[in-house]
């Protein structure tokens, strides 16, 4: 209990994103932006399990550009779609003939007109003239030609539905396929319209079937056709009352001979308080169940991408048939939708599966989905099935983001957010049941973020005011290395590869016996707080301050491949600020002060080290000693600067200038040091053969090749201490025994 009460604000907090996630799964409120995520995980998911392979059942006879430059614009002679319905339903031998097209007007060459005129105009009064007028009018006329093709033939034209304050109706309607008593009162079932737009009397009352072309249920917030209403209920004055069906449902009835249509309600009865669970469609071969939504909807199975290249059904262009370019029986047994994919004909949606899908082929997939029982539906206890989650996951998340570790949250909310995936894909695959996500997934997200912002900015305060003061002593790199992954770090001591410094300022004791204590801490203060800046600009790692002495180390905690450049750069750089420094000092009467500065390159044990009481991070071994020994020994050639051997092998880039062989106290190899400079190349080589010429006791040849460079700078300290050297040299015999080195008793 202490430790629920310890982080009780901290659940508190988690706790709000899982309530607004509740009133949203239960409809107190809205986010619209909740409903984008779930139609973009739904649309996702859709696309992901496309079977994206074709159907050879249903063909589309397609109104395509092609054909349209053949025919003509649309809309072409009704005796042209005569010739068309003959074809598909006699030639072809096709099932069903179903068209996504409307026929609101009479044909624009209507000979109907025109013969009627005749009847009451010249010929008016002579009826055996018009009699033989009435019988040329189904001979002549488009329509009537139409009508004449349509009838007896298993076809099913189109009409569309719609909803204005002022009802409107065009054309006619079909009979309803359910009476307007065929459902309990006290609910909708089904979406309502009080208007419509169908075919001309004439094509109506030939056609055997006809079927609503909608698709939106409503104005939806993005325009994307994911579900289509199968039944819908016409409540206007004008035609028949009563529950229509859609032109996929009609069309699918037609080919499987489904003559019964029977509304499956939920568990309790058919009462008013329940809803439509599905339709039940019975023929000979038995029943199909289809499952709906609250508004008598389906999802669209959508088998792939659309159009002639989407590969879900063959597209054969609507002039090709009308010219009979197919071969006899070539549409045998098919199911058969006459639509357009043409841009110009304005009938391309946007769905999950594309951006302009052709219209008829929405219909064609809910076709497609019915025969092979491949529909998913979202189920009348979705709400509750969402509610059940959210509470379960956000308390998971309530109470195991607030009492762990910042790791253990992250995977806690990644399982769980794995599981309610998992769980929500395993009833979308296996049971055809699509259950919301994105609102569980969001409340997850955002208690997440919550949960950690609250750990980040209350409960951690008192580490990160830890790391602050430990950053003072061990460089902030290695603070932040160890909060982002604290397991790759530690303290414990290991042997790497690391190049250390000692910078040491030189006449400290003689300038400290005259200044005051304060005086002399602010004036420390501020050269260190330089020479730092310095130190961390290079990635460099200040071990410790030993008295006038700065001691600092490179590649250690942050591995630093580079390390021995970056420590010479620094040593450069910490000269030119003591000069920067000394400019500063010389205005306002301060002392000026020198530093020599000693590196070297090698294995050192680097780790946290010290006693009980107090520890520090640093390095020891016989390669930091010899860093300690060499930086005295800038004095004596006149450079502030003192490298060995391998911290000059491992900074190529940087130009160096021998000084001289070495054997430092305690230490009984020679070791070779250096100076970083910026001598051009003529000169470097002189000196290196001065050099070689010292060692090999060629004092002549020596002194020859010292001569310009000291013409050059006779100021240069080296180059007069080798000039004394080779002077005093030639007066002694060879000695045989020599190395060339100069030997320090003292540091």
């Amino acid at each position: 209990m202490s430790v629920l009460r310890q982080h009780w604000a901290r659940i508190a907090i988690t706790l709000v994103p899982i309530v607004l996630a509740l009133a949203h799964a239960g409809g107190l409120w809205r986010s619209s932006f909740l409903d984008a995520l779930e139609n973009f995980i739904y649309d996702t998911r859709l696309r992901a399990t496309m079977p994206r392979t074709l159907d050879p059942r249903i063909v589309i006879i397609d109104i395509d550009d092609a054909s349209l430059q053949q025919m003509g614009q649309w809309p072409w002679r009704r005796d042209q779609l005569a010739k068309l319905v003959t074809e598909v339903i006699d030639r072809q031998q096709a099932t069903v003939l179903g068209f996504d097209v409307l026929f609101v007007e009479p044909d624009s060459f209507s000979a109907h007109d025109v013969l009627q005129r005749l009847e009451e105009g010249a010929f008016a009064g002579q009826p055996q003239a018009v009699e033989a007028i009435r019988q040329l009018v189904p001979k002549v006329d488009p329509d009537a030609i139409f009508a004449s093709a349509l009838a007896g033939r298993p076809v099913a034209l189109g009409f569309y539905f719609t909803r204005s304050k002022v009802p409107q109706a065009r054309g006619q309607l079909p009979a309803p396929v359910l009476p307007p008593d065929s459902f309990p009162d006290g609910r909708e079932y089904a979406t309502r319209w009080n208007g419509f737009v169908g075919s001309i009397p004439q094509l109506a009352q030939s056609a055997p079937a006809a079927g609503f072309l909608n698709v939106l249920l409503d104005a939806d917030q993005d325009g994307v056709v994911r579900s289509v209403p199968l039944i819908a209920r016409y409540v206007g004055q004008v035609g028949q009352p009563g529950y229509y069906e859609s032109l996929a449902l009609a069309v699918f009835r037609m080919a499987t001979d489904s003559r019964a249509l029977m509304p499956i309600f939920a568990p309790g009865g058919g009462g008013g308080a329940s809803p439509m669970q599905s339709l039940a469609l019975a023929n000979d071969g038995g029943q199909v169940r289809v499952p709906l939504d609250a508004s008598a909807s389906i999802l669209v199975p959508y088998r792939g991408p659309g159009g002639a290249n989407g590969g879900s059904f063959r597209h054969v262009p609507a002039a090709d048939v009308i010219h009979g370019a197919l071969a006899p029986g070539e549409l045998k047994g098919k199911i058969v939708l006459v639509g357009s994919s043409a841009p110009g004909l304005e009938d391309l949606r946007s769905t999950p599966a594309g951006a302009a899908f052709p219209g008829v082929e929405v219909h064609a997939n809910i076709i497609s989905g019915l025969l092979d029982g491949r529909l998913q539906g979202v189920p009348d206890y979705a709400a509750g099935y969402e509610s059940i989650v959210l509470v379960l996951a956000g308390l998971v998340l309530a109470f195991g983001l607030s009492l762990g570790t910042a790791q253990r949250a992250v995977v806690i909310a990644g399982l769980t957010v794995a599981v309610v995936i998992g769980i929500n894909t395993l009833l979308f695959l296996h049971a055809n049941l699509v259950l919301p996500l994105g609102a569980t997934l969001a409340m997850i997200g955002v208690a997440f973020v919550l949960n950690m912002s609250w750990g980040y900015l209350v409960e951690a305060r008192a580490s990160r005011r830890l790391a602050n003061l430990f950053g003072t002593y061990v460089p902030r790199e290695l603070v932040a290395e160890m909060q982002v992954d604290p397991a790759r770090y530690s303290m414990r001591a290991q042997s790497r590869e690391l190049t250390v410094m000692f910078c040491d300022m030189r006449g400290f004791t003689r300038m400290a016996e005259h200044m005051a204590p304060v005086d002399l801490q602010d004036f420390l203060n501020v050269i260190f707080s330089r020479l730092t800046e310095v130190i961390s600009a290079h990635w460099g790692t200040v071990d410790k301050y030993i008295g006038d002495c700065v001691m600092a180390f490179w590649g250690a905690p942050v591995d630093t491949p580079n390390h021995a450049e970056r420590a010479v750069r620094a040593a450069i750089d910490m000269v030119a600020a003591v000069r920067e420094l000394n400019e500063i000092n010389r205005r306002t009467g301060r002392p000026q002060i020198n530093v020599g500065i000693g590196l070297n390159s090698g294995v050192m044990s680097v780790g946290d080290m010290g006693s009980a009481i107090r520890r520090s991070y640093t390095v020891v071994g016989d390669a930091v000693n010899l860093a300690s020994r060499i930086e005295g020994l800038g004095v004596h050639y006149g450079v502030e600067i003192v490298a060995t051997e391998a911290t000059q092998a491992l900074a190529p880039s940087v130009g160096w200038q021998e000084l001289d062989c070495v054997r430092v106290q305690g230490k009984l190899n020679l070791v070779r040091i250096f100076t970083p400079t910026a001598a051009d190349q003529d000169a470097l080589t002189r000196w290196n053969g001065v050099i070689s010429a010292y060692r090999a006791q060629d004092w002549q040849r020596g002194q020859a090749m010292l001569a310009p460079l000291l013409a050059m700078d006779a100021k240069k300290v080296l180059y007069q201490l080798y000039e004394q050297r080779l002077a005093s040299m030639a007066l002694q015999p060879k000695d045989p025994d020599w190395d060339g080195a100069t030997r320090f008793e003292s540091k």
